[in-house]
């Protein structure tokens, strides 16, 4: 006789909070309550279809059947259902385990009632597939194959013991042996490839979820950037006015008497005008990079002078003379040297000279695949774990300051924007690396790099 399936889709209406759910629950727990409810919900349809198939049959059709027996095991079936009703009004999740024996539960009541209606002789043996494809699509890959295994088995036995049917229209009809090997061979066949493909299906949808995530964080983070550039914008105007101030009565300083006369107070005045023309650079840069400045445009330069004079610079207005400089094999391409990666190297430098002041890092820059590649590395104490699970998002910073962590994720989004990436790890010696990929492609000017390109690496 029939049993209707135990299907719980995925795109079935997810089921209400139940009792001892605060709603805070991962959700791989959430999701195997709610298919563990589905599975209760369409139970209780295929007790009452079975039960209806079962009178229909006997009173409906004349046909005997031994009712006691399957009678029997529809109350089993319901007695089964209400535990598994309790079950998920009990708190925590429901395991995959727990889904594959609801599962073996049903197929051995479907096993059951075909045993007593005629087994292979009965046209709704391939009921059995259904079950193939709820555990295809409930369950993990190598419980769905252990499905497939048991429902054969079931067929398997089903040809050998059951209790024939005394159908009025074909007394003592009997199925020839190459029927049922025929039908063994086609069931298993249409386990096999149901399951093989619904799996495959399945992990596709999964990838393509992972790729839509990672676009919406993508977004989310470029959301983020333009709220701070304007931020950054706005007070990059405000800045300007104090500092040119600041400029003008510095300057002032520096030629009376009283300072001119004084070695000491004439060298604090020419540091402090060298941090000012710093902090105009640095305002002119984040003006430059919103576009709201047109008397600094991007300059042609080459890439040795480009690296050359970002690092004389940064020397110069931090306290890192010991500072570590190398680059091989580096073709000097002509490039356009761009603020914004200026800024990005310049970040994480910061990051690596903050990690251990008394031992300036080091840049080490070099070409590999038609990649630049520059490694800032440092000797302090390195990424926590947590930290490089993290690397490049907002406000994931060691230095516990509100804001810390942004000069990375900007730097970060930077690279991404060039074509390229940065990445983190810990070295073996000690203290931790930094390494920058970008593409020579989205730094050349256009139409030089095969030109030039080739003949100098």
């Amino acid at each position: 006789m029939p049993e209707m399936p135990s299907v719980a889709a995925p795109g079935i209406e997810a089921a209400p909070p139940q009792a001892g759910d605060s709603g805070q629950a991962a959700p791989e727990n959430r999701a195997g309550r709610n298919n563990l409810l589905q599975l209760i919900q369409l139970r209780w349809l295929a007790v009452a279809g079975q039960l209806a198939t079962i009178l229909t049959v006997e009173f409906g059709l004349g046909i005997r059947l031994p009712l006691v027996e399957m009678l029997t095991l529809l109350a089993a079936l319901v007695l089964f259902n209400s535990l598994c009703w309790v079950r998920n009004r009990l708190a925590g999740g429901v395991s995959n385990g727990e889904l594959f024996a609801g599962l073996l539960v049903d197929v051995a009541v479907l096993s059951g009632l075909l045993f007593y209606s005629g087994g292979v002789n009965n046209p709704f043996l391939f009921l059995f597939l259904l079950q193939v494809a709820v555990g295809a699509v409930l369950l993990k890959p190598h419980y769905s194959w252990a499905m497939v295994v048991l429902t054969i088995l079931c067929v398997l036995a089903l040809t050998q013991w059951h209790r024939p049917l005394a159908l009025p229209d074909a007394p003592g009809a009997v199925l020839s042996s190459y029927y049922i090997d025929g039908l063994l061979l086609c069931f298993t066949l249409d386990a096999a490839l149901l399951v093989f493909f619904i799996v495959r299906i399945g992990r596709n949808l999964r990838e393509r979820d992972a790729r839509l995530a990672d676009l919406r964080q993508r977004a989310a983070e470029e959301e983020h950037i333009l709220r701070m550039g304007l931020l950054a914008s706005g007070a990059a105007h405000e800045l300007g006015t104090p500092l040119a101030t600041l400029s003008v009565i510095l300057g002032d300083w520096a030629r009376m008497p009283p300072f001119t006369e004084d070695p000491e107070l004439r060298e604090e005045i020419e540091e402090m005008q060298v941090q000012l023309r710093r902090c105009k650079a640095i305002v002119t840069g984040i003006l430059l990079s919103a576009g709201e400045t047109r008397g600094e445009a991007p300059v042609a330069t080459r890439l040795h002078a480009f690296l050359d004079e970002l690092v004389a610079q940064w020397r110069a207005t931090r306290p890192a003379h010991e500072f570590r400089y190398e680059r091989h094999e580096l073709p000097d391409l002509p490039i356009i040297s761009d603020t914004a990666l200026k800024q990005m190297i310049d970040n994480v430098l910061d990051n690596a000279l903050e990690a251990a002041p008394q031992a300036p890092p080091a840049l080490l820059a070099h070409c590999e695949d038609e990649t630049l590649v520059l490694r800032v590395q440092d000797r302090g104490p390195g990424f926590a774990p947590e930290m490089l699970a993290h690397f490049g998002k907002p406000y994931q910073s060691s230095k516990g300051r509100p804001g810390s962590g942004l000069g990375l994720f900007l730097s970060v989004n930077v690279a991404r924007t060039l074509g390229g990436h940065i990445a983190a790890r810990n070295r073996p010696e000690g203290g931790a690396e930094v390494e920058i990929r970008l593409p020579l492609a989205s730094l050349v000017l256009p139409g030089d790099a095969d030109e030039e390109g080739g003949d100098e690496r």
